[in-house]
C-alpha cells in the first residue's frame, strides 16, 4: 500500500550511524523517520562488528567522536536502565619490532594532546595485562584503560528503543527509489513503497552508501572491503583489554589482527588482509580460520584449545582518504552524509550521531572547526590515509 507522510528529517539506515542519528535528532524534538532496506535495525554491518570501541586513533576528529562514544557507553545502563555489553578493559598494542614502537610513541603525545587516557608500558606491565603473551621479543605497548567493548546486539535493540521513546518512527524492508529535490534542496524522497516529504535527509546507509550518489546528483566516493570475524564459546574470563597486534602475518596474507573477550567470556576476533578484497561479498573464506587461529596461537599459546563457535564476514565502506564523511553537502540544501566510516562505525557511531544532530539542525558542527573540516564531503580525497591505527 502506498504511504505518503511528512516528517522533519528522514534518516536513511539504521545501523551503528542511522540509529544514533535519529536518537540525538529526538533528543530535540525533531520527529523523525528512520528507513531501512533490511528486515531490522543493525542487520547490515552493525551485527558484524566484533564490539570493541577505542579513542585510540591518530586522526583527531575519530579520536574526539569515539571519546563521545564511550563517555555515553560507560553510563548507558545508569542513565537509561539497559544493559548495552559494556565491558571495560581497554585496548592494548603488545609491539615486538622498534619501527612500530617509534611509530606508536611519536602518537601518544598527539593523542594526548586531545584527552586519551594512553601511556606506553613496559613489556613486563603488557605480559601482566595480557596472561600467556609471548614474551620473546616483546619491547611493550601502549595501554589505554578507557576504551572497552559493547556488544552489538544489544546495542542495536537498545538504541531502537531508544529512539522509538523520543518519537521516532521505523519502517524496515524499504528501498529508496530516488530523492525529491527542488531548487537544489531536498524535499523529500520516494521509496519502493511510498513518497515521504522531510526538509532534512541524513544518509547513513553504509557500506551501500555510494548507490545513493546518482540519485543525489553527486559522488560520493565510498568503496567498501569485506573483512572476517568469528567467535568462541565462552570460557573463564582473563583478557580485560582488546588486544591489537600490529604485526605483519607471517604467512604473508594479513596486516594487524585483534581479539578480546567480551562480558559473556567468549573470546571474539578478526584479521585486516592484505590484499584487500573489494566489493559486497560477505561469504565465509576457507582460509580464515587456519590463518587466524595461527596468528592468535603464535601471539597467545594458551588460546589454542579455544573451541570455535562460528565466523562471518562484513564490509568496510572506505573513503580513499581513510576518512569518515560527516558533513552537510553544499550542492543539495538540506542533506547531512554520514558515511564511509571505514570499519569503526560501531565505534564512532554514537559520536557521529550527536555530530550529525548538530549539523542538521543547528547547522554546524560540535567537533572544533579546524577539527569537523577534515570531514567535509567537499575534500581533496586523493591525500594520503593519515589513520595510522586501523
Amino acid at each position: 500500500m502506498s504511504r505518503n507522510d511528512t516528517y522533519d528529517a528522514i534518516v536513511i539506515g539504521a545501523g551503528s550511524v542511522g540509529m544514533p542519528s535519529a536518537v540525538y535528532l529526538g533528543e530535540r524534538g525533531v520527529r523523525v523517520l528512520v528507513l531501512d532496506e533490511l528486515p531490522a535495525p543493525g542487520q547490515g554491518q552493525h551485527k558484524a562488528a566484533i564490539g570493541g570501541v577505542r579513542a585510540t586513533h591518530s586522526d583527531p576528529a575519530k579520536i574526539l567522536l569515539c571519546k563521545d562514544s564511550l563517555e555515553i557507553f560507560r553510563g548507558w545502563k545508569e542513565e537509561h536502565g539497559f544493559d548495552v555489553g559494556w565491558k571495560p578493559g581497554g585496548y592494548a598494542f603488545p609491539i615486538y619490532d622498534e619501527p612500530m614502537e617509534q611509530t606508536l610513541r611519536s602518537l601518544v603525545s598527539t593523542q594526548k594532546s586531545h584527552g586519551l587516557n594512553i601511556d606506553w608500558i613496559d613489556d613486563d606491565a603488557m605480559a601482566e595485562l595480557i596472561p600467556g603473551l609471548r614474551r620473546e621479543g616483546l619491547r611493550g605497548g601502549t595501554y589505554s584503560p578507557e576504551d572497552g567493548q559493547v556488544s552489538p546486539l544489544l546495542l542495536s535493540v537498545v538504541l531502537m528503543r531508544h529512539a522509538a521513546a523520543l518519537g521516532a518512527e521505523l519502517r524496515v524492508k524499504e528501498q529508496v527509489t530516488g530523492y525529491l529535490i527542488e531548487g537544489g534542496a531536498i524535499k523529500g524522497l520516494r521509496t519502493d513503497q511510498g513518497v515521504y516529504y522531510a526538509p532534512r535527509v541524513i544518509l547513513a546507509a553504509g557500506a551501500d552508501a555510494a548507490d545513493h550518489g546518482p540519485l543525489l546528483g553527486i559522488e560520493i566516493p565510498v568503496v567498501p572491503d569485506s573483512h572476517e570475524a568469528g567467535i568462541t564459546a565462552p570460557v573463564e574470563h582473563f583478557i580485560k583489554p582488546l588486544v591489537v597486534d600490529m604485526r605483519p602475518g607471517p604467512e604473508g596474507k594479513t596486516a594487524n589482527f585483534y581479539f578480546g573477550q567480551n562480558s559473556e567470556g567468549q573470546i571474539i576476533f578478526c584479521y585486516t588482509p592484505k590484499e584487500l578484497f573489494v566489493g559486497h561479498n560477505r561469504e565465509s573464506l576457507s582460509e580464515f580460520l587456519p590463518v587466524l587461529a595461527g596468528r592468535m596461537i603464535s601471539l597467545v599459546p594458551r588460546l589454542k584449545h579455544l573451541l570455535v563457535r562460528r565466523v562471518w564476514r562484513g564490509l568496510y565502506p572506505m573513503t580513499p582518504d581513510g576518512v569518515p564523511i560527516v558533513s552537510n553537502v553544499a550542492q543539495v540544501s538540506g542533506l547531512t552524509l554520514a558515511v564511509g566510516m571505514c570499519g569503526q562505525g560501531f565505534m564512532l557511531g554514537i559520536g557521529v550521531g550527536q555530530e550529525v544532530a548538530s549539523l542538521a539542525v543547528e547547522g554546524k558542527p560540535l567537533l572544533p572547526a579546524e577539527v569537523a573540516h577534515a570531514l567535509r564531503f567537499e575534500r581533496d580525497f586523493t591525500a594520503a590515509k593519515t589513520e595510522a591505527l586501523k
